[in-house]
Order: C-alpha cells, then sequence, then structure tokens
C-alpha cells in the first residue's frame, strides 16, 4: 500500500470521488461486533441446530467444523482484496477490477443485495415474533398484521440508528452482541452443568471427540446436506468490509476482523452443539415440535424459566441487531456504486453531520418496508421459502469473490509461492465448496416436494432462487446504457495486482465532489490518494 501527497501524485481520474465518510471512526472491536451481529448466532443457531442434527446426529459438531472449512478459504480471498482495494463497495469492486463491470454488477452489486433485502424482511418479522413471545405476547405474535406492522417501524429504527452515525450503531451491535454471547454462553453452562450432575434429559449421551469426526457420518448424503445448511448460518460476516472506509488501519483492521468473526462463530456453533446434543439427545431435539426451534425449548430446561426468557429474548435480539448491520452496511455498498457511476448521482449524499449515506439509507428502509409488505402479502409463509432460496445467491458471490482474488493477485502467484497458497489455492479450494454446495443445493430445491410447495412440478424455493438470478442478468443488461461510464470500464478498469490505472479516493480527502454533502474538510490536511497495494 502506497501513499502520496496530492501534489506530487498525478490527480485521480474524475470518475472516482471522495465518497465523505468518517475516517478512524471505529476500531477492530467494533467491526468484530458487526461481522458477529449481521450474522445472528443465537437466532442462526436456534432455527437450524435442529435440522443439522436430523441430517447428521451426533456429528453435528463436525458438519459445523467442515462448514466452516469454505468460509474460511473465502475469508482469506476478502483479507487480501481488501487490503490493496479497501473500498466500503467491497465485492462490488474487486470482482469489477478483476472480472469486468458485468460480472461486478451481477455477483458485488444485485446477487448480494437482492439475498440482503429477502433476509432484511424475514429478520425484521423474526425480531418481532421473538420480542412478543419474550413478553408473553403469543397471540399478538401469532397475527400476520401486527408482526409486519412492528416489523416495518424496527426497520424505520435501524435506518434511524444507521443515520445517526457509525459510532452509535456500533455500540448497540457491542451490546447486542453481547447478550447473544451471554445467552448462548448461559445455555452451554446450564447443560454442561445438568449433564455433571445426570440430570439432563438425553442423559445417556455424552459427548466425545468422536462427534468431531466427519467420516463416522454413515449417511454421506446426510453429511453434505449437514454441511450445507451450516455453511449457510455463517453468511453475514461480510458485511462488516462496508465500513472499512471508516475503520483504523482500513487496509488491515477489516481483514483481521473477518478472520476474527469467522472463528468466534466457529466456536460458538461448535460449543453449543456439544451442549445441546449432550444435553437433550438427538431424539428431543428432532422432534417435530422442537426442531424449528431448539434453544427456546431446550433454553429453560436447561438454566430455569427466568434465563430461558433472556435466551428467548437474546435470539428476538439476534435478529434485529442483523438487521442494524444490514441498515448500515447495504448503503455504504450503494454509496461506492454510486461513487463509481453504477448506481444514481444522487446515492451520494452524506450526511453534513454524521458522516453517513443518509439518502441510500433511506432508500434502503423504503425497499425493505415495501418488500416485507410484499411478500406478506403473497403469502404467509413465502418469507420462509424465500430466506430457503437465498443459499443460492450467498454461494454464487462468496465463489465469485474468491475466483476474483485468484485472478487479480496471479502475477504474485508467480513469483511467491508462499502467496499461491494464500491466494490462490485456499480461495479457489473455497471457491469449489462453494460451486458445489450451490449445485447441490439447487439440485434439493429443484425437488417437487422441497418444503411441500411446487410450481410445473418443480420446486417453488427453486423458482425463486434461480427467478432472482434471472431477474439481475435481466436488469444488468438492462442499465448498461444508462451507467456508461461504468459498464464501459472507465470508472473501475479491469486490471490485476501491480497496476496502476485505479486510484481509491481517501474517505475523506479532497474537494466533495458531484452531490456529496460533507462538513468543511480540515484546511490544513492534504487531500490523499490511496493507489492499490503491491
Amino acid at each position: 500500500m502506497s501513499s502520496t501527497n496530492a501534489q506530487t501524485e498525478a490527480a485521480p481520474p474524475s470518475d472516482v470521488h471522495d465518497k465523505g465518510l468518517r475516517r478512524n471512526a471505529i476500531g477492530l472491536g467494533p467491526i468484530v461486533a458487526l461481522g458477529l451481529a449481521a450474522v445472528a448466532p443465537a437466532y442462526s443457531l436456534a432455527v437450524t441446530l435442529g435440522f443439522v442434527v436430523g441430517a447428521v446426529g451426533l456429528q453435528t459438531p463436525a458438519a459445523f467444523l467442515l462448514g466452516f472449512i469454505p468460509i474460511l478459504f473465502t475469508a482469506f480471498a476478502f483479507r487480501d482484496l481488501n487490503k490493496v482495494m479497501p473500498d466500503c463497495g467491497g465485492q462490488f469492486v474487486w470482482i469489477t477490477r478483476a472480472l469486468g463491470p458485468v460480472a461486478g454488477w451481477f455477483f458485488g452489486g444485485w446477487v448480494p443485495q437482492i439475498a440482503t433485502f429477502i433476509a432484511t424482511a424475514a429478520l425484521a418479522q423474526v425480531a418481532t415474533v421473538y420480542l412478543f413471545d419474550a413478553v408473553g405476547l403469543n397471540a399478538i405474535a401469532a397475527n400476520p398484521l401486527a408482526t409486519t406492522s412492528v416489523a416495518v417501524v424496527l426497520i424505520a429504527l435501524s435506518a434511524a440508528i444507521a443515520v445517526r452515525g457509525i459510532e452509535l450503531a456500533a455500540w448497540v451491535q457491542y451490546a447486542l452482541i453481547a447478550l447473544q454471547i451471554v445467552a448462548i454462553g448461559g445455555f452451554c453452562v446450564g447443560a454442561f452443568i445438568a449433564m455433571s450432575n445426570g440430570t439432563a434429559p438425553g442423559a445417556g449421551t455424552t459427548p466425545s471427540l468422536q462427534w468431531f469426526n466427519p467420516f463416522a457420518v454413515s449417511d454421506l448424503g446426510g453429511l453434505v446436506a449437514g454441511v450445507i445448511l451450516c455453511l449457510f448460518i455463517y453468511w453475514g460476516w461480510d458485511s462488516l468490509i462496508s465500513v472499512n472506509e471508516e475503520t483504523t488501519e482500513r487496509s488491515r483492521t477489516p481483514g483481521r476482523a473477518v478472520l476474527i468473526s469467522t472463528v468466534i462463530l466457529l466456536v460458538l456453533y461448535c460449543g453449543a452443539s456439544v451442549a445441546a446434543i449432550g444435553f437433550g439427545g438427538v431424539k428431543l431435539i428432532t422432534d417435530p415440535k422442537n426442531i424449528n426451534d431448539v434453544l427456546s425449548v431446550l433454553g429453560p430446561m436447561a438454566t430455569g424459566e427466568v434465563f430461558g426468557r433472556v435466551i428467548t429474548l437474546a435470539i428476538g435480539l439476534s435478529a434485529l441487531a442483523a438487521l442494524f448491520t444490514v441498515a448500515v452496511s447495504t448503503p455504504r455498498s450503494w454509496l461506492s456504486m454510486s461513487t463509481y457511476r453504477a448506481l444514481p448521482a444522487a446515492i451520494t449524499r452524506v450526511h453534513r453531520t454524521h458522516r453517513t449515506p443518509h439518502v441510500a439509507t433511506y432508500w434502503w428502509a423504503g425497499i425493505s418496508i415495501v418488500t416485507i409488505v410484499l411478500l406478506t402479502l403473497l403469502a404467509t409463509n413465502f418469507i420462509g421459502m424465500a430466506i430457503l432460496a437465498i443459499g443460492l445467491m450467498i454461494a454464487a458471490y462468496y465463489a465469485v469473490t474468491a475466483i476474483s482474488a485468484i485472478v487479480y493477485f496471479a502475477p504474485d502467484m508467480r513469483r511467491n509461492p508462499g502467496r499461491l497458497i494464500v491466494a490462490g489455492i485456499l480461495p479457489g479450494l473455497g471457491a469449489l465448496m462453494m460451486v458445489i454446495a450451490f449445485v447441490v443445493s439447487a439440485i434439493q430445491m429443484a425437488a417437487p416436494d422441497y418444503v411441500g410447495a411446487s410450481i410445473l412440478g418443480i420446486g417453488t424455493v427453486f423458482w425463486i432462487g434461480v427467478g432472482a438470478l434471472v431477474l439481475g442478468l435481466i436488469v444488468t443488461f438492462a442499465l448498461r446504457p444508462h451507467f456508461k461510464d461504468f459498464f464501459g470500464g472507465r470508472t473501475i478498469p479491469i486490471g490485476k495486482v501491480g497496476d496502476t490505472d485505479f486510484v481509491i479516493a481517501d474517505p475523506i480527502a479532497g474537494d466533495s465532489a458531484l452531490s456529496i454533502e460533507v462538513a468543511d474538510p480540515d484546511p490544513d490536511s492534504d487531500p490523499t490518494l490511496i493507489r492499490e497495494g503491491r
């Protein structure tokens, strides 16, 4: 990474603008909290653990471990790409730089954003239902009109907090992720104490290191299904990349946070799965009455009614924390896309006082509210099916991001064998695993009996997932005439590491461009250019 004074460095291309975000606003701790909160670990465990146990039984910890491997390998790609191109657009910028504007807009823009909008609708709805349950208002929680109305309020609240500043959003996430860790940790402690006292309902299921052995699974198909489920409950950690321009040491801190957050998730998931199976046993966890929400059932049994309420509250707030993170990350991705002329210029507006992309945030809130209302009107279970479909989208953009890292760093790999392993082989394996997950998931979703819904003999979830991808391709090509600078490669030209034809502007440097609204810059500071690291 090299930086030079603007008086001695050639001026950046006119297509590259100061985004107006606040520099050095948050450090490693807050950005890790944002990454963890985006995953919603308490909620993810609650609704996924039962199905993983149903697929692989006692080898559930092994499935979590195997699901972590492609995530870790992909995380290396995110870390290395952020180091040389620390832009809040993240994979949009990286994929565009390595593979071209069409791939960048589709895989780095449309795919993650459509997945995020579907997830936003689900998170707002889930947070509402669990919060009602936590205070004993179960009847209201079962009313779609009531839950949708409150979900709309939660989306608006998330947008309001996001607009107020990245520091406030980070502190809110600190509190919410702390509650989740306390809840999951408390459940684990209660479960292990019950096991040691012989009072656990699944007392005959003694934890064993063999549970971490994937070769002990007799049903290979079940193992694949379990790993795919585990693979997607790690999704969300990459949201922290969107605040890279506001972190200290923006080329290093987000990359470190990516690896730290994924390892913390691995520990939480493996620990909770061992505690749940050892405490409740496979039969209790996979009971049809419990499988959809294991923590809410086992939590009070292991910790008592009072702390059980805390666990239920943590699950609801887990979804709310993820919603807050989306309100922070998505508008910053749009800010980057608009800066590089891949979206309308109005989206580049940044609040004068708070230094946040307020216009993009308001647009996010409006579109999210329309999305949740429309999905609820289509069918009460449509959001649930849509959530299953985003697995295809996650696998797609993770795989392409990893491939982008391989293409971009190819010159380095030929000169440095060490780089070949870290920047080539590991991301390549991660991409391959993601592609396999995509294909296997698509085949499963296409089955007419998948979640009991089909259209023309093909699973409805498959239609939703593939339909969203096909629609994205149509939109991408339809927009090419409207954003000629971007799709013509003038704002982000295709290149590889070592090329010097692309400049990322310092987030608070230089003159404000186009419609950016920023506070007056420090007159004593020199604008700085950041070129891609070599």
